[in-house]
This record gives structure tokens, C-alpha cells and sequence, in this order.
């Protein structure tokens, strides 16, 4: 069996703590070193890691780490049973919420961390 974590880099790692616990209701797990700590849902290990934006996140010389909101195909999908609540913790902690969709399935919240990760928020 393969078990799967998420790396999710940060500038500011107290911050990103705060508003995975406190926004999406993740647990704190431990601290794994200086400047990463473990947190977790009922399924998935992610791991927060504070690393200052400008530096390099692969040898490129062409790529450095951005904290302004960014876009990427492969997200986090948090599903939950109440997305307005969430939402309104997500704007409180400093996240940003871009819109959603609702329908006989139920609805989806498009939202950001403070650090411009983005991800959804799903109605189990």
C-alpha cells in the first residue's frame, strides 16, 4: 500500500499552522525540524515548510519560490460538511475565497492560503 503526504511551502510558518488548523481544522501532528511541522486530516500527513520566497525550489536558474497567488492543476481538495462556515474561517485567518459553484451535489468553495497555494472546499 502507498501512502501519500503533501508538501505545501510557506513564508511564514506559525502563520500557515494558524490557518490549516484554525481555518480547515487540521491537527498539529509534531514539529519535524527547524522550520517544518507536521500536520494532518483524518487521511493525509501535510507537512508545512518555511521557505523564504526568492529562493530556489530546483536547481533552475529560471525558477524561484512566489508567494502571490498562483494556479497549478494539482490541488488539495478539503471536503467538509459545511463550505459557508469554512469559508468564513478561511477569510477570517487570512485566506481568500475566488468563488464556487452549488448544485443537486452539493456546493464547492475556490480558495487560497495566505501564501497564494490554492485548494477547494467540498461538501462531503
Amino acid at each position: 500500500m502507498i501512502k501519500i503526504s503533501v508538501s505545501i511551502d510557506v513564508s511564514n510558518l506559525k502563520q500557515a499552522e494558524t490557518f490549516y488548523i484554525e481555518a480547515l481544522g487540521c491537527k498539529k501532528l509534531r514539529n519535524q525540524s527547524e522550520g517544518m511541522s507536521v500536520i494532518s486530516t483524518e487521511n493525509c500527513d501535510i507537512y508545512l515548510q518555511e521557505k523564504m520566497a526568492g529562493t530556489k525550489p530546483i536547481p533552475s536558474e529560471a525558477v524561484e519560490r512566489d508567494y502571490g497567488r498562483h494556479w497549478t492543476p494539482i490541488h488539495l481538495d478539503f471536503l467538509i460538511m459545511n463550505v459557508d462556515d469554512v469559508v468564513k474561517k478561511i477569510l477570517q485567518f487570512g485566506g481568500q475565497h475566488e468563488g464556487g459553484e452549488n448544485g443537486d451535489w452539493g456546493s464547492i468553495a475556490y480558495c487560497a492560503d495566505p501564501f497564494g497555494n490554492g485548494f477547494c472546499v467540498i461538501n462531503e
